[in-house]
């Protein structure tokens, strides 16, 4: 899709993060560094590492968010090809799995879906892994960094993994907020399905979300205006809308769907527009 964004800026979290990397890895991670105005650390435990609440660190793994303190984390990064996306690439149940039927990917595996709050991009890789074509939009460019980072390890090891090769081939990355994309798009490449998976603040005390979670909604901020964004992907997207949320949560922007699909800890919220025809 031929659609011009800006890339957002990281202003708000300058002067607590900074960019460190291993020593191969310098030189881009100082460039890094001056293009998205943060510092660059050659030695952090000299340099008032103790300053910055999180590092951006590049080394022969790729790129990783890492938080300071003593009970911070592990780092934090986009792993498409080992881990958790690697066992359910294999193992999850292919087309069986919810996420497949709340976006209609039983029914019809070519779909292209929207997905705009995509986050790390694990729902958005397990559908480009059952053969549609993902849209994957993220406003926050730390997290599109990450995404980006990601992706182009996943296209490396497709050199080698034919599967692997088609899956990242059906991705496609912007650093932009979804409104804006969805405004700017052309009737005719509007999605088949837009996939929402806002961040919200945990509300119940007495929950315990994980560490990397924690993280992330600590620096990144959560989507307070995900109810405008549902609201106009309503309007724009050709058959669907599906709206991933806690299992206890209340409908985003009050807004009852269609129908719903409950799981013990997530519940898919669908909002049928058209009935997706069959098809590959």
């Amino acid at each position: 899709m031929a659609v011009l964004l800006r890339l957002h800026r990281m202003r708000p979290i300058v002067n607590t993060l900074a960019v460190v990397s291993s020593h191969e890895m310098s030189g881009v991670a100082e460039s890094l560094a001056t293009r998205l105005g943060l510092d660059y650390l050659k030695t952090p435990e000299l340099e008032g590492a103790g300053r910055y609440q999180y590092f951006l660190r590049l080394d022969d793994q790729g790129l990783a968010l890492h938080a300071t303190g003593a009970n911070a984390p592990g780092p934090i990064r986009c792993d498409f090809v080992g881990g958790a996306a690697r066992h359910r690439r294999l193992y999850g149940g292919g087309r069986s799995q919810a996420i497949a039927r709340a976006t209609g990917l039983r029914v019809r595996n070519a779909l292209s879906i929207a997905d705009l709050t995509a986050g790390m991009g694990e729902d958005a890789f397990t559908l480009a892994s059952l053969g549609a074509r993902v849209t994957l939009v993220e406003r926050h460019s730390l997290v599109h960094l990450l995404l980006q980072d990601g992706l182009r390890r996943a296209a490396d090891a497709g050199r080698i993994d034919a599967e692997m090769a088609a899956i990242v081939a059906r991705l496609q990355l912007f650093n932009a907020d979804g409104r804006q994309w969805l405004e700017q798009v052309p009737t005719d490449q509007l999605p088949d399905v837009i996939y929402l998976d806002p961040m919200f603040p945990e509300r119940r005390k007495s929950a315990r979300v994980k560490k990397s979670m924690a993280t992330f909604q600590q620096l990144v901020g959560t989507d307070s205006d995900a109810g405008e964004l549902l609201l106009l992907s309503l309007e724009k997207a050709r058959f669907r809308v599906v709206v991933k949320r806690p299992a206890k949560a209340p409908f985003l922007a009050d807004r009852p769907p269609g129908y719903s699909q409950e799981g013990k800890t997530v519940r898919f919220d669908i909002y049928p527009l058209r009935a997706i025809a069959g098809g590959t």
